[in-house]
């Protein structure tokens, strides 16, 4: 506990009435919950117990001493009802207030310049966490939508493609037909008269014959070896 108390006694934070938060806090802080900072009043009547404000990572607690320090009081207010903090640096310390969405003001003076400005950063950081974590949500949301749409505009892209793809091959056999029945005319044309350039082509048209599957390997390979011996 000594070792937890001295982690806040870094801007001349009261002693005791640290050990007072501190044992108190350990029953009502939630899961996960972490304290961030805590800064103490330093009012000018030394028979008056301060009050102090914590800075956790999910609200800030208001503690107010009771009964000459026999009990103590505990409001919180959780970030994201928190709207904006403010901190107004006076004479006698200064006075950290901030407001909630619901239009309420809470404010404590006397605390320590150094340790207002302590908690009023810490506030800000707390707030600028919550506010990326909201917007960074909302986008999220709407991307996810996005991608969606896209993925469905891909998988209709493909699907058309594939359509095309089946309306294609016919006109490819098609095409591919006439080729044969050509080179069936130009070989009744004597192979031998014809020139280098056209051996080459006519062997070109074969090959792309047998790419798609219209002639077999074995006639590829027979007209090949009869372009070849007049090449």
């Amino acid at each position: 506990m000594k070792e937890q108390i001295k982690k806040f006694l870094n801007e001349e934070q009261d002693p005791k009435a640290i050990e007072k938060v501190t044992s108190k806090l350990q029953d009502i802080l939630m899961k996960n919950e972490e304290v961030g900072y805590i800064a103490v009043q330093k009012k000018p009547a030394l028979t008056v117990l301060p009050d102090s404000i914590v800075m956790t990572n999910k609200r800030i607690i208001i503690c107010q001493p009771k009964n000459l320090g026999l009990s103590m009081n505990f409001i919180d207010y959780t970030w994201d009802d928190i709207e904006g903090t403010f901190v107004k640096e006076n004479i006698l310390g200064s006075e950290f207030s901030f407001s909630t969405k619901t239009d309420m003001q809470v404010s404590i003076d006397y605390i320590p310049k150094i340790q207002a400005r302590k908690i009023f950063t810490y506030a800000k950081e707390q707030l600028d966490i919550l506010k990326n974590g909201a917007a960074q949500s909302v986008i999220t949301e709407e991307i996810a939508p996005t991608l969606i749409q896209e993925s469905e505009l891909i998988e209709e892209m493909e699907t058309e493609e594939v359509t095309d793809f089946a309306e294609i091959m016919p006109v490819v056999s098609n095409y591919a037909e006439p080729v044969v029945d050509n080179t069936s005319a130009s070989t009744e044309k004597k192979t031998s008269e014809l020139t280098q350039d056209e051996l080459f082509a006519k062997l070109q048209n074969y090959k792309k014959l047998l790419d798609n599957g219209l002639i077999l390997q074995g006639e590829y390979d027979a007209f090949k070896k009869e372009i070849l011996s007049y090449m």
